[in-house]
């Protein structure tokens, strides 16, 4: 993914299990409804073969609502274990 000082291609939030993700992505798009719905995505960890060690991408496609900032992202993602992926 490119990105330029003002513009990202997507916003990837990281979380540790699906349970956080579905949470982040419900109280994203309730918050926010003018908000694409959020894309769930597992990633396991590299050289890890057990379906426990995995984390979950919630990406939203930009550009985000006015009343929803990155700094508001970060915030969010540590909520839940997990934290904005900067690209």
């Amino acid at each position: 993914m490119t990105t330029t000082s003002d513009q990202t291609d997507h916003y990837v939030l990281v979380v540790p299990d699906r349970d956080a993700a579905e949470e982040l992505s419900a109280r994203l798009t309730a918050a926010h409804p003018t908000l694409p719905e959020p894309e769930l995505h597992r990633e396991a960890l590299a050289g890890e073969d057990d379906a426990e060690d995995a984390q979950w991408l919630v990406v939203l496609d930009p550009p985000l609502p006015i009343t929803l900032s990155v700094a508001d992202l970060h915030d969010l993602a540590a909520e839940f274990d997990g934290w904005l992926e900067d690209f």
